[in-house]
C-alpha cells in the first residue's frame, strides 16, 4: 500500500529534501525514506503539502492535467470586494498564459491560524482582507501572481487543502500519515 503523508510546512523552509545552501528543507522535519512531495510550495509560503512513495499518485496530484484542486488562504493588501475578485473567477491574465478559472471569495482570517514567524510586514494605513481561492493548476507562484494582477498583492499565504485532503489542525512542522484514499 502506498505511503501518504500530510505535512504543514513552515514559512521558509524548501519543499524538498536537500540543499546545498543551508536552508531548511524537508529532511529537517521528516525522517521518512523514499517519500516526495506531489507539487511544492515555494519558501515564503505555508501550509499542507502531500508527500508519497507511490509514482503514480505523486503524478496524479502535481500535474495540472488531472486538474486536482487546491485551496489556500490567502492574506492580500486591500480590501477586494466580490466585484475585484470576478477576474479570478473567470481566469485571470498571466504572463505566461491565462489562468484557468479559480473558486475566489473573501472569508474572515481563517479560526486557530497559527502567528506567522517572521510576521508579515504592517502598514498602518492600508487594511488587508483573507481570500480563499481553490485552483485546478499550479504554476510558479501562481496565487501570488493571480492576486498582483488584479491590484492586492499577496502577504501571506497559506495551503489549507489538496483534494480531499487538508490541514485540520496538524500544527507547523508536523507531519502525519494518512489513508491514500481516492483523489
Amino acid at each position: 500500500m502506498p505511503r501518504v503523508i500530510l505535512f504543514n510546512k513552515p514559512y521558509g523552509v524548501l519543499c524538498q529534501f536537500t540543499d546545498t545552501a543551508g536552508r531548511r528543507t524537508l529532511k529537517d522535519y521528516i525522517d521518512v525514506p523514499d517519500v516526495y512531495a506531489a507539487g511544492r510550495l515555494d519558501t515564503d509560503s505555508e501550509g499542507l503539502v502531500v508527500l508519497t512513495d507511490d509514482g503514480v499518485l505523486q503524478a496524479r496530484l502535481a500535474d495540472p492535467k488531472h486538474k486536482q484542486p487546491k485551496t489556500y488562504w490567502v492574506q492580500v493588501e486591500g480590501s477586494p470586494d466580490d466585484a475585484a475578485l470576478e477576474p479570478l473567477r473567470r481566469g485571470v491574465r498571466l504572463n505566461d498564459g491565462p489562468a484557468r478559472p479559480a473558486a475566489a471569495r473573501c472569508i474572515a482570517e481563517p479560526a486557530d491560524l497559527w502567528p506567522r514567524d517572521p510576521p508579515i510586514r504592517e502598514r498602518r494605513h492600508i487594511p488587508t482582507a483573507w481570500l480563499e481561492l481553490e485552483l485546478t493548476e499550479g504554476r510558479n507562484r501562481q496565487v501570488r501572481r493571480m492576486t498582483a494582477a488584479i491590484g492586492f498583492p499577496t502577504l501571506r499565504l497559506v495551503r489549507c487543502r489538496v483534494g480531499n485532503w487538508q490541514l485540520d489542525d496538524l500544527a507547523p512542522g508536523r507531519w502525519r500519515d494518512v489513508a491514500p484514499g481516492r483523489q
